[in-house]
């Protein structure tokens, strides 16, 4: 058994820094977890602390039940991937695999037959007598991959492997990655700074932001209930827009959503959703709609449509960004120099009037060149949260 579970992990550093504060959470038998962040957020810092490579400051940590803060690295059984590759320029791809193996004094026939597995495993067959330097980024990433596979070890870390390598070789990898670990049924903890990445690849993902857990869920759960302002703008590529906003009812007891001079009648659905909303009547909240909340409408007669100037278009070929302004109180969240966010709950957030929100909608060659376009909104997408960036439920 693998499942891993920190208990209030704390980790301080020497010189009073806190990287994480109070990191509790549980990691299935065979369960594929990424931690996602800005830089600086503790990700990392989780990720060594579960290697071993970091002491612990606080917390109790443990791997199949059994208590491991203080244990080697080589006591736990852990195999780590890194950025780098660290792969040794004068060994073959063989001898870079075995190497380990070698280490704990494992029979000649034995270190074979686990190369030769893992070869065939990762597409190596062919390159098993290569050095590095005659081999891709992606390639040598796969023989780091191998030489962590051959140790037949109880939990995979990775530690953003993919960074070093070109957007296409990326998609590849880690859809092998994500391959080969549903096929060993292996536990294996990814991080990474790419939301796309951990959308893609997890089973489940943890957010963090300043050392602190902020929501851990399936990808899916992330994108659709995000727990606070700063999942929802992390989560989604392009970003949430959030901005400030009144609740309101109209004369027919529809509650409405004010959008600059517009008013916006939230869908029946969202409102059911949102089982406490009502409690908000009459006060300030957060709203959020995502890009694709947007269509392009040719007329201004449907409901729920706001008429917007244009700033800027990119055309993607399938798809368009429409970058335009609204009169309303836009909510950016910002990283700090230390790579932490900053969002609403630091008191520290932007407030623009006249804001550029974006839109993506499928392409419309009649849209190019114009300056102004009317918008229909799906009130179905709203998203809501209090005025310290918690989720309204």
């Amino acid at each position: 058994m693998a499942a891993i579970e920190f208990q209030k992990i704390f980790k301080v550093y020497s010189n009073g820094y806190t990287a994480l504060k109070n990191l509790s959470l549980d990691i299935k038998d065979g369960e594929f977890l990424v931690f996602v962040g800005p830089s600086g957020c503790g990700k990392s810092t989780a990720l060594r602390i579960l290697a071993g490579l970091e002491e612990i400051s606080g917390g109790k940590l443990t791997i199949g039940g059994e208590i491991v803060n203080d244990k080697t690295p080589q006591e736990r059984n852990i195999a780590m991937v890194f950025q780098n590759y660290a792969l040794y320029p004068h060994m073959t791809v063989r001898e870079n695999m075995e190497f380990p193996l070698k280490m704990m004094k494992m029979p000649k026939s034995e270190r074979q037959k686990r190369v030769m597995a893992a070869a065939e495993k990762l597409g190596l067959v062919n390159l098993l007598n290569n050095k590095p330097k005659q081999m891709s980024g992606g390639q040598r990433q796969r023989v780091a991959m191998g030489r962590a596979i051959v140790r037949n070890p109880s939990v995979f870390l990775m530690d953003e492997p993919l960074s070093n390598l070109d957007a296409k070789m990326r998609v590849q990898i880690r859809t092998e990655i994500s391959q080969l670990q549903r096929t060993m049924g292996i536990t294996m903890v990814y991080v990474t700074h790419d939301q796309v990445e951990a959308m893609t690849m997890g089973d489940r993902v943890a957010v963090m932001k300043s050392g602190e857990l902020q929501q851990i869920a399936p990808p899916q759960e992330l994108y659709d209930s995000p727990a606070n302002t700063f999942v929802a703008a992390f989560i989604g590529s392009p970003a949430m827009n959030i901005f400030r906003s009144k609740l309101t009812k109209n004369e027919l007891g529809d509650l409405i959503i004010n959008f600059g001079n517009q008013a916006l009648v939230v869908d029946p659905e969202t409102v059911n959703r949102y089982q406490n909303l009502e409690n908000y009547l009459h006060q300030q909240i957060l709203v959020g709609l995502r890009p694709e909340a947007f269509t392009y409408s040719e007329t201004i007669s449907q409901s729920n449509y706001i008429q917007v100037d244009i700033k800027i278009i990119e055309s993607l070929g399938h798809e368009m960004m429409i970058y335009f302004y609204a009169d309303v109180d836009k909510i950016e969240v910002e990283e700090n120099r230390d790579g932490s966010a900053k969002t609403v709950d630091d008191h520290t957030v932007n407030i623009q009037n006249n804001s550029v929100l974006i839109a993506r909608i499928a392409t419309k060659s009649e849209i190019l060149g114009k300056s102004k376009i009317t918008l229909t909104v799906d009130t179905k997408k709203f998203y809501f949260f209090d005025q310290d960036g918690k989720a309204i439920i």
